[in-house]
């Protein structure tokens, strides 16, 4: 899959910004620090404008991010992916038939390592770096894990979307709306 040139994927942390899923060309947005009560109402308003949705699970208020929490999101709402840090989520997930993104921080080259392992052991379709800042990392772990990498955190400008790319992240994950504006239509 590649997001179908879609440079970004424009991430919604603050519900007041769902409304913007209307207002944007793109086709994926990822959701965090939602109340499980609007997840219904989320999901409609996706399904409404042919939206996909990357649900950020380990941050759904009111919802523990286990492998049932997982297979309830998956049965219910049926989200495009699930993204977490958690093994077992992304291994339920992936039984369920929905796209997976390993979300990984990056601190040092043990956590390289130790992340390495885990993506051995969950087989995600995609993984999340963070920081996403760092051409050199993500282009080693690319290389090191053979995954598409999405790189997120911390990314704000153009020049560093595109260093980003360049260095072998399929896509980026940003809150910056400014960038949503800039990728949108391009």
């Amino acid at each position: 899959m590649n997001f179908k040139g879609q440079a970004i994927i424009p991430v919604i942390g603050e519900m007041k910004d769902v409304e913007k899923l209307a207002l944007y060309n793109y086709e994926y947005f990822a959701i965090l620090n939602a109340h499980i009560s609007r997840l219904k109402s989320i999901f409609q308003m996706a399904k409404q404008y042919d939206k996909r949705l990357l649900l950020d699970i380990d941050l759904i208020m009111g919802l523990k991010a286990d492998e049932y929490a997982t297979e309830y999101i998956c049965q219910e709402y049926k989200p495009f992916g699930i993204i977490s840090t958690k093994p077992n989520v992304i291994m339920k997930a992936k039984q369920k038939g929905v796209q997976t993104f390993q979300r990984i921080f990056l601190l040092d080259s043990q956590s390289i390592e130790r992340s390495s392992k885990i993506i051995e052991r969950t087989n995600p379709d995609y993984i999340e770096l963070l920081p996403g800042v760092v051409p050199k990392i993500i282009r080693q772990f690319s290389q090191q894990t053979n995954k598409e990498i999405i790189a997120s955190g911390f990314i704000e400008t153009v020049e560093e979307v595109q260093q980003a790319i360049d260095a072998g992240a399929t896509t980026i994950t940003t809150s910056a709306k400014e960038l949503w504006d800039y990728y949108d239509e391009k």
